[in-house]
């Protein structure tokens, strides 16, 4: 874990409290964003934390980044943030330095690279109406390529994910690679499992906000005299979501620490497949205890729900990660019931 990284959390999580309110978050239905949360990000360097200290960053590591990616789903703060140090980050791990304006990215498909000539469509882009460049992949022949390119010379149609952030579908005809770099097979699956944790923990600060909202609602909400945290059906809900959202506080901890140290295998994979269970419980569970005011536009629930929705069917899925690990099991040589058998029994006689 980076030194520096309780300290950059404290730090960000005072600028989200004191600045992003329920009507903050609602700019966006106004296709509107937090340029000021933004500026103030910008202003003490927050973008740079995993930027090394040689280039004037603060040399932080995947860590640092993933934790503040959390509190940006906790407190669902609308700007681009996420989009645009994970981009730098790509580039940082093929030896490219970011850019000063905006950049996003998106390597869930790759494009095609022909004379330097990119062609091909990125669709669900974050953010891409607002940013200047991308990080992408492109492929040519059977090399893949982490590229850049100006989004200026792209063809954009803007709309907005459930969560009304902004998302577009980005279509290349013949454009120039700014800058590409060869990457492996691997190095490309690992950008895959950083894309992955992003989403992973993204989500897990939203899902946090919606168990804490929901706490507080069943504390002061009364029903037949008595606050409605008395009902064993209610008390059945929240104990379910707190179940859930400790369970995937420790899986995301788990992936940050084994990211940081170079020692993940398949855990962001479990992790985003155990994601996708956790928020359906908690954003069940959630509407459930609120009833009919949490889906009202002036109640803040919706905020937190809507973007487990929007996120769980956004970049690699929970889906495709399944069909990963199924091959990656049918590749092995080992019994797999005998394999889950043996550490069950190992678990009990223990």
């Amino acid at each position: 874990m980076s030194e520096i990284k309780e300290m950059v959390l404290e730090v960000v999580e005072k600028i989200f409290k004191d600045k992003v309110e329920k009507e903050t978050v609602d700019l966006l239905e106004e296709n509107k964003w937090a340029e000021d949360v933004w500026q103030l990000l910008l202003d003490n360097e927050l973008h740079q934390v995993v930027v090394s200290e040689e280039d004037g960053g603060a040399g932080g590591d995947i860590e640092d980044l993933l934790a503040l990616y959390e509190l940006l789903g906790k407190y669902a703060v609308p700007v681009p943030f996420i989009e645009h140090t994970l981009a730098h980050f790509l580039l940082q791990q093929v030896d490219l330095k970011g850019f000063e304006q905006l950049t996003t990215y998106s390597i869930t498909t790759p494009l095609q690279l022909k004379d330097n000539a990119l062609s091909g469509t990125l669709k669900h882009v974050g953010w891409a109406q607002y940013a200047e460049k991308i990080v992408a992949v492109a492929q040519e022949e059977a090399q893949q390529f982490i590229i850049v390119a100006n989004l200026q010379d792209a063809l954009l149609k803007n709309s907005t994910n459930l969560a009304a952030e902004p998302r577009s579908e980005v279509v290349f005809e013949n454009m120039k690679a700014l800058q590409k770099v060869p990457i492996s097979a691997k190095q490309y699956e690992q950008f895959k499992k950083l894309v992955t944790a992003t989403s992973v923990s993204k989500m897990s600060g939203a899902l946090t906000t919606a168990f804490q909202l929901s706490v507080q609602f069943s504390k002061e909400r009364e029903q037949f005299g008595r606050p409605i945290h008395r009902f064993q059906l209610v008390q059945q809900h929240l104990a379910n979501m707190a179940g859930e959202q400790t369970l995937m506080t420790v899986a995301v901890n788990n992936i940050q620490t084994l990211l940081a140290a170079g020692r993940e295998e398949s855990e962001v994979a479990y992790a985003r497949l155990r994601m996708d269970d956790a928020s359906r419980v908690v954003a069940t569970s959630a509407h459930q205890v609120h009833a009919a005011i949490g889906v009202t536009h002036e109640h803040r629930l919706h905020q937190y729900t809507r973007r487990l929705w929007a996120w769980r069917d956004e970049e690699f899925t929970a889906r495709y990660w399944k069909k990963q690990l199924a091959q990656q099991l049918l590749k092995t040589k080992i019994d797999l019931w005998e394999s889950i058998t043996d550490e069950v029994e190992t678990h009990v006689h223990a």
